[in-house]
């Protein structure tokens, strides 16, 4: 088994399959949250905000907007990109901090409504790293020869779970979604090599807590000392654990795909702070323009930034085919992960032309499927009611099959 010289194992392979990013989507909320929106919530103001921030705007979710309506709207069009029906999927992994539920997973809602039937799926928590991590272990469902096609998706709504008294927070996030499709190829290229990381003594510094913890169900515990389900954040400390890991982690993913800092077309990285990037282009000794910046529209989305700017960077014009891109995430846990990707353009298969008209068909199903299978639940339930013989034999009918499977 061969070993690079510091001890860690090459995560890339001579022979495929190889996973290829085949399409891609975003989708962000309409209504955009100003810094001077901001001064009317909290003491601060825009010179202050885009000074420290580099944050001009941000998108707000709506009242009929949820971290799986935006996930869906951004799968959709990945798929659309991708050119493939969700029928085709084998898996679904969605990034987030702000899921629907505890469970069930904000994945399933997303693979019920695109009507992926035959695919598994599941959320993935890691923060604002979160998205890199499920990028690599769709990639490498995919390289194990498991899987052929995988939907990734990092999807948030941060807006929900701020403190909006909190300025140290409240003026740095936003709300949005991106998706990326993977789909085998014997090509060369695709994902290359990946870096994943993680220091659970920093767990305190970034943070929202939940039911799991151990002063949830506590009676006498103040509402307002818990701050359930808010976030607070050390953002001194933060700030200095970014900038040491950025440069560290994508120099490491690059060593592993055999490559340096100067091969690379683009590094897309978490939006977090415009002075983090800056600090990172420093460490990495490459001009700024190096990095794919948008935060100064969307803030902070969490998992679901280095998706949305990957596709703004792909829409417009800056990677093509052949480039060598970097992604890097950062953020609560401490987690930290960093991915390089040969962008290739894969022939996948047969071109194919898939109409609108038919892929709206598939989704129309999906959501009458939905239906269909919740109201047969439903009815048999009242059913048992009213026969419980008929519960006892239709239990007993179903065992049989499965003996039968067996």
């Amino acid at each position: 088994m061969v070993k690079h010289n510091n001890g860690r194992l090459p995560n890339t392979q001579d022979n495929g399959p190889y996973a290829h990013v085949v399409g891609w989507g975003m989708a962000v909320p309409d209504r955009i949250l100003t810094n001077q929106d901001l001064e009317a919530i909290v003491e601060t103001n825009d010179e202050w905000i885009q000074t420290r921030t580099g944050i001009r705007e941000r998108r707000i979710a709506g009242e009929h907007e949820s971290t799986a309506t935006l996930g869906l709207k951004a799968a959709q069009r990945a798929l659309e990109v991708a050119n493939i029906l969700p029928l085709e999927l084998d898996l679904i992994v969605v990034a987030t901090s702000t899921p629907e539920h505890i469970f069930p997973s904000t994945a399933s809602l997303i693979q019920d409504r695109l009507g992926a039937t035959k695919a598994g799926a599941f959320d993935l928590s890691a923060a604002c790293a979160g998205f890199v991590y499920a990028l690599n272990m769709a990639a490498q469902s995919i390289r194990s020869g498991s899987i052929q096609t995988a939907l990734v998706i990092g999807a948030e709504t941060m807006s929900r779970v701020l403190d909006w008294q909190d300025r140290g927070t409240c003026i740095l996030f936003g709300d949005g979604a991106g998706a990326l499709v993977l789909k085998a190829s014997d090509e060369t290229g695709g994902v290359r090599s990946s870096v994943l990381r993680s220091d659970g003594s920093g767990w305190d510094l970034l943070t929202i807590p939940s039911v799991g913890s151990r002063d949830s169900n506590v009676p006498e515990a103040n509402p307002d000392e818990l701050k359930m389900y808010k976030m607070t954040m050390n953002g001194r400390e933060v700030f200095k654990f970014a900038t040491r890991v950025i440069g560290e982690s994508i120099t490491q993913a690059l060593e592993m795909a055999g490559l340096q800092v100067d091969d690379l077309t683009l590094i897309v990285p978490h939006q977090a702070n415009n002075r983090i990037i800056q600090a990172a282009a420093r460490s990495l000794n490459v001009e700024p323009a190096m990095f794919m910046n948008n935060i100064d529209r969307y803030g902070n989305t969490s998992a679901a930034s280095i998706p949305i700017a990957l596709c703004e960077a792909l829409e417009g014009g800056r990677i093509h085919e052949g480039d060598h891109i970097a992604l890097c995430g950062f953020g609560g846990g401490l987690a930290w992960a960093s991915i390089v990707v040969t962008w290739t353009g894969a022939e996948t298969g047969e071109p194919r032309t898939l109409g609108k008209q038919r892929r709206q068909l598939t989704y129309l199903g999906a959501n009458w499927r939905r239906r269909i299978v919740r109201w047969g639940r439903r009815l048999d339930n009242v059913a048992n009611r009213i026969h419980p013989e008929r519960g006892k034999l239709s239990r007993l009918r179903h065992k049989f099959d499965q003996q039968k499977l067996d």
